[in-house]
């Protein structure tokens, strides 16, 4: 019998959907489920872009080009402009989502065997991106105790070696909802260029800041124009998950006509999502007000509903739509398994993310989980108050 490849065997499970059978067994046995595991919103997509798709009147569904559609790159590169950052659209490169985006990033700059530093904890799938590259993640922690911080740049300094190609961060930050401060991009942006790596980031929730101003891309910090590459989606900004289109943006034309080979070679982008996506772009300021003003009252009912629990910690995130929660418990792959299989409070049990494979280093996260607060303000307090009831049961309790 032929045997999976050693690819295939080191590819990680995804915390997020690992434990999706024990979700489907409790719906069978009549249990409701709040799924706070993934950062699938229940907003509505802009009627925009809905409209858009319905009026498709086309009689081939016919391949793109391969960087997309002009029409689209010009209107991403106009909204690009207005949030501050100054691009042409041949800097923009249409892909299958934000994950290929990553995938043809790391492909485009990286070789295997070489080394990318990403402050843990980090976008489970990362990880997987990273296997499929053959790179390996060289990680600085960040803690909860001071609300996952970007860790000094000392830190990241002395994880360079002659390995290293680049710095990956995600801004706001998923799973910990952390914005990094100009101070930080700045202090990036001098690592980069004093050892001649690369700088990718993830924007995907830039819309999503709870506290003011939307937070700086490293597309506008000068003098990286040849180091930054910027990941970019549709998916959170327009609640558009499904779409699976995002986008990378570099100034580098050397990365550009890099990844462009990469491109070619799966012919196209989403035909669909870029015409709604393109719609999308007409959509009204007012509506970002709303799902900010929205997300915030989830987000605090979530932080505030967890920090009341005997024993759990919940920093306040300042963006995206994710909590990380330190619980008082033993493992929490266990718990988020568990609290699955073994419980219900009325009828109901909630799934959350074991923050485990949020991490690189394998001891660490067994005491958190990742939450996405993109349900209803009821549900999200139904789940916190399934969260205490299960934590006064759970055998694994580990109380300070």
């Amino acid at each position: 019998m032929p045997i999976i490849s050693n690819k295939g065997l080191r590819m990680p499970d995804s915390p997020i959907r690992k434990l999706t059978r024990y979700a489907n067994a409790a719906k069978e046995r009549g249990v409701h489920v709040i799924h706070l595991n993934i950062g699938q919103p229940d907003i509505d997509t802009p009627k925009i872009a809905m409209d858009a798709i319905r009026s498709i009147d086309r009689t081939v569904l016919e391949y793109s080009p391969s960087e997309g559609y002009e029409s689209y790159r010009k209107g991403l590169a106009q909204y690009y402009k207005s949030v501050g950052v100054d691009v042409t659209p041949d800097d923009v490169l249409v892909t299958t989502g934000g994950s290929e985006a990553l995938i043809f990033t790391f492909l485009t700059c990286l070789n295997p065997g070489d080394e990318i530093i990403i402050p843990q904890p980090f976008y489970a799938n990362y990880n997987a991106f990273a296997e499929i590259a053959g790179v390996h993640i060289v990680h600085v922690t960040a803690s909860i105790e001071n609300g996952f911080a970007l860790p000094p740049m000392e830190d990241f300094e002395a994880m360079i070696n002659e390995r290293t190609k680049a710095i990956l961060i995600c801004n706001p930050g998923n799973p910990t909802g952390t914005n990094y401060a100009d101070a930080d991009l700045e202090g990036l942006a001098a690592l980069v260029k004093k050892h001649d790596l690369y700088l990718f980031a993830d924007e995907v929730y830039r819309e999503f800041t709870y506290g003011g101003e939307l937070p700086r891309s490293i597309m506008s910090v000068p003098g990286i124009e040849e180091h930054a590459v910027m990941i970019d989606s549709i998916s959170k900004r327009y609640s558009m998950c499904g779409a699976r289109l995002g986008c990378m943006v570099t100034r580098s034309e050397d990365v550009r006509n890099a990844a462009m080979k990469f491109a070619m070679a799966r012919l196209s982008p989403p035909t669909i999502a870029q015409i709604a996506a393109e719609a999308a772009l007409e959509t009204p300021e007012s509506y970002f007000d709303e799902v900010r003003s929205e997300y915030m009252k989830r987000r605090d009912a979530l932080v505030d509903g967890l920090n009341s629990i005997q024993g759990v910690e919940c920093p306040l995130p300042g963006g995206a739509f994710y909590a990380v929660a330190k619980l008082p418990i033993d493992d929490s792959d266990l718990f988020c398994q568990w609290i699955l299989e073994s419980f219900e409070w009325e009828g109901t049990t909630v799934m959350v993310a074991p923050n485990t494979g949020f991490y690189a280093t394998p001891e660490l996260g067994k005491q958190e989980v990742r939450m996405a607060y993109v349900l209803n303000v009821k549900e999200i307090q139904k789940a916190v108050q399934c969260l205490r009831h299960a934590l006064e049961v759970y055998p694994g309790v580990t109380y300070d």
